[in-house]
This record gives C-alpha cells, structure tokens and sequence, in this order.
C-alpha cells in the first residue's frame, strides 16, 4: 500500500468510524424513546442492559450504511480539493483510485458477516430475555431457543414442543404438563400434530394421562382429535421459539432440516438463511453505487447534498431488499433468488453506471 492509497484509506476510516457512531447513536435514541412511550415505568438499568445487548446488532446492521457514507465522503472530499484530477493526471483510473476503499469495504463486510453468525445470536437470546423480564415484564413470554426442544410455561402448565412453525401455525411432539394450585403433576397430554390457532389448539393423535390419589396408576386414553383451550399469554408463543435471529447459520440449517422432516413448512426460514449471506454484500454493493455520484463534477451542494445521496441509495436497496424477502417468504419466487435478487439487481445498475462514468 502505497502513499496514496494510505491517504485514502484514512479518510475513509474517519468517515465511517464517524458515520457509524451517528447512526448507532440515533438509531438507539429513537428506539429508546419509543419503549418508554410504549412501556410504563421501565427502569433505566433495564433500558441500559437492553440495548447494551441490542448494540452489536445495531452495529451490524448500521455497517452497510456507515460504509456508503464512508465512500461517497471520501472521493467527495478527493474530488472538492482537486486530488481527485491529479490521480487522474498520474494516471490512476477511478477504479485504482478506489481499490483501497473497496478493499476495506470487503473486509469489514466479511468481518461483519463473521461476527452476525457466531456472537449476535447470543445476544439476541440475552436481549429477548431482558425484554420479556425487565421491560415486558411477563418472564413467561420468554422461551429459550435449544437445538432440539422449547419448553415453555403457562401460568399452571408445562410443556414442550419439538418442532414449532409460527408461520404456518403448526408444531409437532407436544406434551402438556397440568398441575395443581400446590404444583402436583395431575395430568398430562401429548400430541403429535397440533394447530395453534391462537389461544385454541387443536391436537392430532394424542393421548390423555391422569394421576389421581384414588388410582396406584395413571389412567391414559388416546384420542385422533381434541380441542384444548389455552392460556391467553399462549397466543405469544410464536413470538418466542425459534427464530432466525437467535440461530447461526448451521443451527439454523439444522431447524430447517428438522422442520422439513416433520412436514412443516420451511419457506420463510430459507429465505432468512440465505438473506444473511445476501446482506453481508449490502456495503459492498452500495459502495458501488455511491462511486460515481461522489466523482460526479455537476453535483453541488456540499455536504447535505452528499447525505442526501447516500439515504437516497439506502432507500432504494433497501425497498428492493425488503421488496425480496416479502416476495421470497410468500413463495413467488425461490429463496436463494429473493435473498440474492436485490445485490444482483443493484450491483447490475453499479455496474452500468460505472462504465460510463
């Protein structure tokens, strides 16, 4: 790395160090005051541990952003003081000129990408956590993610769920524990399919277990169909198992593995799994983007102008991204292609763009 492309690099380090820190700061400030407004009485030490274990993830997130700042700041700067055409004048081309850039966007990319799939699972299981405890405060909401069942509790029930598909609805391998006001086991339930339509679970092949005082044995019976009605904190339990959020990648190739063994519906958790490699490219390819509106000579405006860009590229990738998911989830077009179709698209546009730049 020469001279020049040292120069280069730290520009661009100042802007994205500082691009990130503003918008990890407001992003937090926003969200921070929409969870007072929406939870009563939340204390502070909750609200600091909550986003304390929400801040990689918000880094994580922020990265693509701080990363197109970064570069349209850059060869703005370059481009303002003239720099920009004495490298051209040595002979550099702008992809020269921007190599150290695209370089650094590249690695922190792959290290993003690294750090998403082994670090911010755990902190997503400790932040749900907090969630429900500190600030919901309903700790009954909150279930563990484990890699072969999820218990959960309801006020005087147990149970556990094999395989659950909150999407569809469904889950497979239940068993229902009852207890009594002085928690003695009194009955237990299992099924091997259910369908969780809110508060009312309809379950499929079964069996009824009955521990009484007047019996030295448990009396069981099975059913083909019985309709149980639950708790109302049970019509949250799709918001508490499995999810890709709390999962790495192989943990989450795994439950959808198991998933599709039992039957169950795996469209929507596809499309996650391969939306975390397509969004580990989301800097590389807004950067792309952001080079020639930086190097452009009929742009003017300074500043504001620079930030303009930069959340009108963010806008546009991310109503494609999204735009994606939605229709990847919904099954109008396969997962690897909606998880992927917004790089492609974006990085085609970058492309062309680039060549008559």
């Amino acid at each position: 790395m020469n001279r020049i492309d040292r120069y280069i690099s730290g520009l661009f380090w100042s802007f994205f160090l500082g691009g990130l820190v503003v918008f990890v700061t407001i992003f937090v400030a926003v969200d921070a005051m929409s969870t007072m407004v929406n939870y009563n009485k939340v204390a502070g030490s909750a609200l600091l541990a909550y986003y304390g274990y929400s801040a990689p993830e918000i880094i994580y997130k922020m990265v693509p952003v701080a990363c197109l700042l970064a570069t349209i700041f850059t060869l703005s700067s370059l481009n303002k003081a003239n720099e920009l055409v004495a490298l051209y004048a040595s002979g550099m081309s702008l992809l020269r000129i921007t190599m150290p850039v695209l370089i650094w966007v590249s690695a922190i990319s792959v290290a993003s990408f690294m750090v998403g799939d082994r670090l911010l699972p755990s902190f997503a299981r400790s932040k749900n956590f907090i969630f429900y405890r500190d600030i919901v405060k309903n700790p009954s909401l909150y279930s563990t993610t484990k890699k072969d069942r999820i218990w959960y509790r309801s006020r005087d029930t147990i149970f556990n769920i094999k395989t659950l598909n909150a999407s569809a609805h469904k889950a497979q391998g239940l068993t229902l524990y009852y207890f009594n006001e002085a928690w003695d086991l009194i009955q237990m339930m299992t099924a091997r399919e259910v369908d969780l339509k809110g508060s009312t679970w309809d379950l499929h092949d079964g069996s009824v277990t009955l521990f009484t005082e007047d019996s030295s044995f448990p009396l069981t019976s099975s059913f083909k169909t019985k309709t149980i009605v639950m708790g109302e904190d049970s019509k949250d339990l799709s918001s508490t198992g499995n999810t890709s959020d709390v999962l790495s990648l192989a943990d989450l190739s795994e439950f959808i593995r198991r998933n599709k063994a039992a039957g169950l519906d795996t469209l929507k958790y596809e499309v996650d799994y391969h939306s975390k490699y397509g969004f580990a490219f989301a800097a590389l390819v807004m950067c792309l983007l952001g080079i020639p509106f930086s190097v452009s000579r009929s742009r003017s405006g300074g500043t504001m102008m620079n930030v303009a860009v930069c959340l009108g590229l963010v806008f546009v990738y991310w109503v494609f991204y999204s735009s994606g998911l939605t229709l990847g989830q919904h099954g109008q077009v396969p997962p690897l292609l909606a998880a992927w179709a917004p790089n492609i698209l974006m990085g085609g546009a970058a492309a062309v763009v680039l060549a008559k730049s």
